[in-house]
């Protein structure tokens, strides 16, 4: 079993995705649009080139995506994504790529768990946390 985030987004799935693929070192291995399915000629105007579906694959995990369709997308609430990551130059550059035009709630400090954590909503609207490494 494996259990995969699937996020949804405004419109921006695949400039998220591309972001991602940038900041986390990933790839994307799928991603088709509205346009591209058989319903095709169904959707309502200007969804053809929105994200029906995306995946992206971070290391041996997967992050997947869609964008909501006019009227159906709802902000992200009650969860972050969690990247557990054991070097500290490396969650440096990805906390701080993931902040770019995005809020930072907590600056990537040390805690008593963590020789890093901090928390950041990215420019997208979805909130991450990252936590480095734990001390001996």
């Amino acid at each position: 079993m494996q259990l995969n985030p699937y996020l949804t987004f405004n419109g921006q799935c695949e400039e998220a995705f591309r972001f991602y693929e940038k900041c986390l070192g990933a790839k994307i291995s799928f991603m088709t649009t509205y346009g591209d399915t058989l319903a095709a000629d169904q959707l309502p105007e200007g969804c053809s080139n929105k994200i029906i579906h995306s995946t992206l694959a971070v290391g041996d995990q997967v992050l997947q995506g869609v964008d909501a369709l006019p009227g159906r997308y709802q902000e992200p609430q009650g969860f972050a994504l969690s990247i557990n990551i054991n070097d500290p130059a490396e969650a440096e550059r990805i906390f701080d790529a993931l902040a770019q035009s995005g809020a930072v709630q907590m600056p990537l400090k040390q805690t008593f768990w963590a020789l890093l954590f901090g928390m950041l909503t990215d420019r997208f609207g979805i909130p991450w946390m990252i936590n480095c490494g734990y001390p001996a």
